[in-house]
């Protein structure tokens, strides 16, 4: 099974219970439904992004992409949690995707702690595409191939752009705080 589709989303949670806090992130980022099978990086060849709200759980409408209640899923998933006061949490996936469709490209998930949102994309972003060059057996500087000017990665001559989802969060008194960013795969 290639999957056709991949969508991003993410999530927030709090509550006394650790477990409880995590399965309310997943609320928030609307994917506690589904049975999660944690997957590794590969970005399939072909593959398109889609929005969110173009994965539903009824077909009609001419919506294509249907995703059902208890259905095995494939994800790239970052989670993290805290139960420390004021600690600031964060979970990303970065996406380093090929302009040519005909190419795969990479997924990475980053779970940090004193670490902001935009730092946590950056990084997110960074990894995916570093990791991909090491997979293609190519020397990577992130200084030397990101254009700024075009948002992009020229990795060996071929051009990557860079995606990545985010949730960050502090943690708050007596309460444990779960964060999630995941990539989504659609059959």
């Amino acid at each position: 099974m290639i999957p056709k589709g991949l969508y991003f989303t993410r999530g927030v949670g709090r509550h006394k219970l650790k477990l409880a806090s995590f399965e309310l992130a997943l609320r928030k980022a609307g994917i506690e439904k589904f049975n999660l099978v944690t997957v590794s990086s590969i970005f399939p060849p072909h593959c398109v992004i889609l929005k969110r709200e173009m994965v539903v759980e009824k077909p009609g409408d001419g919506v294509k992409y249907v995703l059902s209640p208890g259905q095995i899923v494939y994800t790239v998933i970052a989670r993290n949690e805290t139960n420390e006061h004021g600690r600031l949490i964060s979970a990303g996936v970065g996406l380093a995707q090929p302009i040519d469709s005909d190419m795969y490209g990479y997924l990475s998930e980053v779970h940090e702690f004193g670490m902001t949102a935009d730092k946590t994309s950056e990084l997110a972003e960074d990894l995916a595409a570093e990791m991909l060059a090491s997979t293609l057996g190519l020397a990577f500087d992130p200084d030397k191939s990101w254009n700024e000017r075009k948002e992009e990665w020229a990795i060996a001559g071929k051009i990557y752009r860079p995606r990545s989802i985010v949730q960050a969060a502090k943690g708050e008194q007596k309460m444990w705080t779960s964060v999630v960013a995941a990539a989504i795969f659609v059959p």
